[in-house]
């Protein structure tokens, strides 16, 4: 994806370093028409000095200067800046400058004189590989914070069943349909997905919703110089950059009912066609596909292919809303405050019995995602849950007491307490435990001895 869609040019920090000041003002001004910051230097000193103040995103540095090459001085901190680009210029082409250049691994190499369109094509290219780069590091990061699959936390059979069910569908090359409501956690079943089957190529993720529906074409195709009013220079789509790996379309209700029809072409041949290409492209690639509508009555609508439906939902898996699935909330509490504790450097916040069956009582319209949100909110503000939370989920509604027979004996009216606490834990036993302040052991040992059953398990 371009650097203009990844991210806005001003982000963006240039060193040029040049011997030469006509080639420094010449490339400064060009520059600074688009990024915020174009330093220049005359030679390594002053490069030295400037890098150790910034850090820049890219560097253009001439190899012959007065005193210490370009290429000597950018061998003693590459290591160090193993994420800032190279452009290398040079009035003097030899072989011995170009195998250098290969072995630093620099973005580009410019033979001087040049014309400006070359040298912002050279710099288009290099940011272009710096987004994606980031991209995929803070992909890989996000996903190194995660325990893998485990990170699908729940224990309740709606999510083992999910889990089983990626376990089994993982290796195939067939599409799978992820349907379920917003922040139900889709990207992170496509990813496990991508994670347990073995790919080597990358995990291409795309919110089809959040590209302009003229945009999006060229965003998955890829295009040619010239393919349209401003293709500057040719480039790539994500169909190329998820070769052997993985792309995963998100929102695939928001797909345009014009690339629908090429997505499905993409699906029955394996190929792609570039816009401004009359050439097919053989690719390799595992589809998976995320809606929170049902695609089934967007068919029924006539929004969205019946035939492309049908394609993607070979493998469906649909995912749980967390009100369905209240017990599992206390692991993903512990997960969560964990993870944020350590993303935010903060001490981890406890949760007492009351809150948590606030937790539980909450519809959760934003599901895990929102449940994550109020955690972080929480930890952030050093606020207690009642504050954040709607009041009413801390008021339930009044309950008639329940009394026991007067004929009961201790034993059996601690029995009756022990049952309905774990049912209203819907039968998990450690938060149960939580709740009575006593250990899971304990009210196994409790309920064994008034039953005289083996209740463990």
């Amino acid at each position: 994806m371009s650097a203009s869609s990844t991210a806005p040019s001003a982000a963006f920090s240039i060193l040029i370093v040049d011997d030469e000041e006509g080639i420094c003002n010449f490339l400064a001004r060009a520059l600074k028409k688009k990024y915020a910051v174009v330093d220049t230097a005359s030679d390594t000193v002053a490069a030295e000095l400037l890098r150790r103040q910034k850090l820049y995103d890219l560097m253009i540095v001439d190899i012959n200067m007065p005193g210490q090459s370009g290429i000597s001085w950018i061998q003693s901190f590459q290591q160090t800046l193993p994420n800032t680009a190279i452009i290398l210029m040079t009035g003097f082409a030899n072989l011995d400058n170009a195998v250098a250049a290969v072995r630093l691994g620099v973005g580009d190499f410019i033979l001087k004189p040049f014309r400006l369109e070359q040298m912002q094509a050279a710099v288009d290219r290099c940011f272009e590989s710096l987004c994606l780069a980031r991209q995929n590091s803070a992909y890989k990061h996000r996903l190194a914070r995660q325990d893998g699959c485990s990170s699908i936390i729940g224990n309740s059979a709606s999510m083992q069943q999910v889990n089983q069910l990626i376990a089994r569908v993982a290796a195939t090359k067939s599409t799978v349909l992820i349907e379920g409501e917003t922040g139900t956690g889709k990207e992170l079943v496509a990813s496990a997905l991508h994670k347990l089957s073995g790919r080597k190529g990358g995990f291409v993720p795309i919110n089809c919703a959040a590209i302009a529906p003229e945009l999006i074409e060229s965003e998955l195709f890829g295009h040619l110089k010239g393919a349209f009013t401003n293709a500057t220079q040719a480039r790539q789509g994500l169909f190329s950059y998820a070769d052997g790996g993985t792309l995963f379309l998100d929102e695939i209700s928001e797909l345009p009912l014009p690339l629908q029809g090429k997505l499905l072409r993409v699906l029955e041949e394996s190929t792609i066609r570039p816009l401004g290409s009359n050439r097919e492209k053989n690719i390799d690639v595992r589809i998976v596909t995320a809606s929170n509508k049902p695609l089934t009555q967007l068919v029924s609508d006539k929004l969205f292919r019946a035939d492309l439906y049908y394609r993607l939902n070979i493998l469906p898996i649909t995912l749980p809303p967390l009100r369905n699935r209240p017990e599992d909330i206390p692991d993903l509490c512990d997960h969560f405050i964990r993870q944020l504790a350590d993303a935010l450097a903060l001490e981890p916040i406890t949760i007492d019995a009351a809150e948590l069956m606030a937790l539980q009582a909450y519809q959760w319209p934003g599901n895990v995602r929102e449940l994550r949100n109020l955690l972080e909110r929480a930890m952030l503000l050093s606020c207690p849950l009642k504050q954040l939370l709607p009041s009413s989920v801390f008021q339930p509604e009044q309950q008639p007491v329940m009394g026991f027979p007067l004929d009961w004996d201790l034993q059996k009216v601690q029995l009756q307490h022990l049952e309905m606490v774990l049912n209203a834990c819907h039968g998990n036993k450690s938060q149960a435990a939580k709740l009575l302040g006593i250990t899971r052991k304990t009210l196994d040992r409790k309920r064994e001895l008034s039953t005289g059953e083996n209740v463990r398990g």
